[in-house]
């Protein structure tokens, strides 16, 4: 195979608890995980060597830090790949938004190499080195509705997330992940996110009791930096969202809407608002990629 597109999913987390912290510093987890039908783009084709990547839509990194040429060269190094990767990206998941859209690039970039060079390689063993990049790739290349602890490489398969409409609003100003748990390990945490009821309201079936069931320890430290996170969410439950919250470290802020109308309504009130500077009405993606 000499080319291979495919599209890197956006995440969001419907329940997220910090439960430790290892001697290395990475925390210990227990989320429950959900992509979306917002994606990049992306499109591979063979090289004798040489990593090159262009893209559209954002202004960002495209050298040796870029997580796509990360795992490129990661799988060189593993497997003694001569060839490399020409790869374009469009980019419509936005940067630094909590949404993991650098870890689902590298995700399928590694899927990418698997292919375009015929390793053969399962899902488990791309996961394995999925890790080596960031925490989070590994759920990114399960994709889907899961379960994740560890660090963020134990993934269990749960019930997929019944179907509704999700507004996501990234404000314009962010905060660094790594101040959020910096910040957040100083500090007691009075209550955690009850992570297995979400898990049993997606095994129902049951949109509303999702979001009863909404959490995310990161978000009360992201809040105290950024208070439009506050008047994002705000809004939307005054606006028909069922309800809503930060996804990751932030900053985007998301909704669940059983009517979409309700949805695209409280879009145009962020947007008239000047809350976010990407505003986007999606819906789950459980489906299967490359």
């Amino acid at each position: 195979m000499d080319h291979f597109e495919g599209k890197a999913h956006a995440k969001i987390n419907l329940s997220l608890d910090v439960v430790g912290r290892l001697e290395n510093g990475y925390h210990q987890v227990r989320m429950i995980m959900q992509t979306l039908e917002l994606c990049d783009e992306l499109s591979f084709e063979r090289t004798d060597g040489e990593i090159l990547i262009t893209c559209d839509g954002a202004e960002l990194s495209l050298g040796e830090d870029n997580l796509i040429y990360r795992a490129i060269a990661l799988m060189q190094r593993e497997y003694g790949i001569k060839g490399g990767a020409r790869v374009h990206l469009k980019k419509q998941i936005p940067i630094a938004a909590g949404m993991a859209g650098g870890s689902a690039d590298a995700a399928l970039t590694l899927k990418a190499m698997n292919r375009l060079y015929e390793l053969g390689l399962t899902q488990e063993r791309l996961r394995e080195l999925g890790v080596r990049l960031g925490a989070d790739v590994p759920y990114c290349i399960m994709g889907g509705s899961a379960l994740s602890e560890g660090i963020g490489e134990i993934l269990t398969r749960i019930a997929p997330m019944p179907e509704c409409t999700i507004l996501l609003a990234k404000p314009e100003e962010g905060v660094s992940t790594k101040y959020v748990y910096e910040t957040l390990d100083s500090r007691e945490i009075p209550v955690h996110p009850d992570v297995d009821g979400m898990r049993r309201a997606m095994e129902d079936g049951d949109v509303r009791a999702m979001a009863a069931k909404l959490g995310n320890v990161l978000e009360t430290v992201t809040m105290e930096k950024l208070s439009v996170i506050g008047r994002i969410k705000e809004l939307m439950r005054s606006g028909g969202a069922l309800g809503s919250l930060m996804s990751g470290s932030g900053p985007t802020v998301f909704g669940l809407y059983e009517d979409r109308a309700k949805a695209e309504a409280d879009a145009e009130r962020i947007l008239e608002g000047k809350l976010a500077s990407g505003v986007f009405v999606t819906k789950p993606w459980n489906g299967e990629e490359a």
